[in-house]
């Protein structure tokens, strides 16, 4: 996942002492306990290792773009560490005894419509789509983090590590602006197109998992409530705007 920002200000890190209450402060094996808990870690999880095949899929692909074979071994390096994470989250849904492909079935076709939808016309497109959709998908799961038992926690900020992709990005993006002007204008308007179909995305697949949903306003001790979840998008959308200035693009 691409983390240039590593997350909204408010979920930069997995909590103070002080904050680490209710489930947060206690590890799988104790949270596991509550089956609706699990089921929503489970969701969560699945989800998240679609994510990252997918994008291990779409990086491999953009290296077919790739301007210059430093591009394209750039690109594909990125996306052996995106596997990498995939593999590890497929072997935790095995180690607490859940079918991994069943775990991420319920997701995948949300997650390949959306990039159906928003499928690159070329290279930059494609830069600005890593930088910006998998950013967004980041900093929420990096909210939901904050709220999950230590064990779970800890993995899903280890694989929401920077790929590398956010500098490479910013820097091809501010390069071919600069070479010529008019680049940015397109590319605004691509961003802003991706921020509206990713927030929609995130929207139905959470409407459509009860037990994600539930964790989300609080049904879960620990959870975020409805004013939280509306807090939690407001920081999703600051952090894409200074995303966008990263570029040189207006918001």
């Amino acid at each position: 996942m691409e983390t240039s920002d590593n997350a909204t200000e408010s979920a930069s890190a997995s909590g103070t002492d002080e904050e680490l209450t209710g489930i947060a402060a206690q590890d799988w094996a104790t949270a596991s306990a509550d089956p609706q808990y699990r089921a929503a870690v489970v969701d969560l999880l699945g989800a998240l290792a679609y994510g990252e095949l997918a994008a291990f899929e779409r990086l491999a692909e953009d290296a077919k773009l790739a301007p210059t074979l430093a591009d394209k071994a750039e690109l594909a390096k990125m996306a052996s560490a995106e596997f990498h994470h995939f593999e590890r989250l497929r072997d935790q849904l095995a180690a607490i005894e859940t079918n991994p492909t069943a775990a991420m079935e319920p997701f995948a076709a949300a997650l390949d419509e959306f990039h159906r939808q928003t499928a690159p016309s070329d290279w930059l497109e494609g830069l600005v789509k890593a930088y910006v959709g998998d950013s967004i998908a980041s900093d929420f799961y990096r909210e939901v983090a904050v709220r999950l038992d230590s064990d779970t926690r800890g993995l899903v900020l280890a694989v929401l590590d920077d790929t590398g992709h956010g500098n490479f990005a910013v820097e091809k993006v501010r390069a071919a602006i600069e070479a010529d002007p008019r680049v940015g204008g397109r590319l605004a308007l691509w961003a802003r197109r991706l921020m509206g179909e990713a927030l929609s995305q995130a929207q139905r697949v959470v409407a459509e998992r009860d037990a994600l949903s539930t964790m989300l306003v609080g049904g879960v001790a620990g959870g975020f409530d409805l004013a939280a979840v509306g807090e939690m998008f407001t920081r999703i959308t600051k952090a894409h705007t200074k995303r966008m200035a990263a570029l040189g693009l207006a918001a």
